[in-house]
């Protein structure tokens, strides 16, 4: 994808604040601001008070082990899962204060605004591609065919799927299917776009088209939060790193002093682990 191409962003023409690189976290309001987030499934607590910002055009990049507490937080931020405690406010809409009485309504409101690319791409297998991109806008945001067949061609033709609209997902590769699951993300228009480590399911040949896309997405302005193992994108790409453990932040900050530079132990154990796994 060449520079001069037309970004991947609203096809309405609403594009978002161009993402010169790294720039100080929190420099602007927070279009995501969230304080005191918990959750515990059964008698095991994954989130212990989490607190998270994110301004508008910034990437934040969740890392740390397996059971840190990381997806679990990302799906909070899109109303999939209902957190115990803790307060969600998106710039622009209500803020959301959770605890177990919290109306499902509330929690769901936050999918309004922002969209979600899965591990496992989460495809509809008995829908074609263009079908998977369209549901969302036509079925949810109640948008006209037209408008949403437009959006969608247009889309898949920038991820270099012009050609698979009639396809089913079990005739794309791993990597063709996470851009399509990218593709659907971006025709909700969302204000917010959360990624769970969206290349830890695909061959290692396959990482770098999804890699470039989400790149691109950064470059273009996209307020973006992260969940990946992928240390080096992580410091291409985000303005802010979080690392988490055992269900808390350990460590924030920018991609160069968390992932060069950490200050905590447990930072530099993780990272050190991920650099050199041999």
């Amino acid at each position: 994808m060449s520079p001069t191409d037309a970004p991947l962003g609203d096809p309405a023409g609403h594009q978002p604040e161009h993402h010169a690189g790294h720039h100080a976290a929190g420099a602007g309001a927070p279009l995501l601001a969230v304080t005191g987030l918990q959750k515990s499934f059964g008698d095991h607590q994954v989130l212990r008070s989490i607190d998270l910002s994110v301004a508008p055009g910034e990437v934040l990049a969740l890392i740390g082990p397996s059971g840190s507490g990381k997806t679990t937080a990302l799906r909070c931020l899109n109303g999939l899962e209902q957190p115990d405690a803790g307060r969600v406010e998106f710039d622009g809409g209500p803020a959301v204060d959770f605890s177990p009485a919290t109306p499902r309504r509330e929690r769901d409101s936050l999918r309004r605004r922002s969209a979600m690319v899965f591990q496992q791409h989460n495809l509809f297998p008995h829908m074609t591609v263009l079908q998977n991109v369209i549901e969302g806008p036509v079925q949810v945001q109640k948008r006209s065919r037209t408008e949403a067949v437009s959006d969608a061609t247009r889309l898949l033709e920038r991820v270099g799927l012009g050609g698979k609209h009639d396809a089913y997902p079990h005739e794309l590769s791993g990597g063709q299917q996470q851009r399509v699951g990218i593709v659907r993300a971006l025709a909700l228009k969302p204000s917010l776009l959360l990624f769970d480590e969206p290349t830890s399911a695909l061959d290692p040949e396959l990482v770098g088209d999804v890699l470039s896309v989400i790149k691109e997405l950064a470059q273009e302005g996209w307020t973006m939060v992260l969940v990946t193992h992928e240390l080096a994108f992580a410091r291409e790409v985000a303005d802010e790193v979080v690392f988490m453990d055992g269900g808390v932040v350990v460590e924030r900050g920018h991609p160069d002093q968390v992932l060069r530079a950490p200050r905590e132990e447990r930072t530099r154990r993780f990272v050190h682990r991920l650099l050199n796994p041999f």
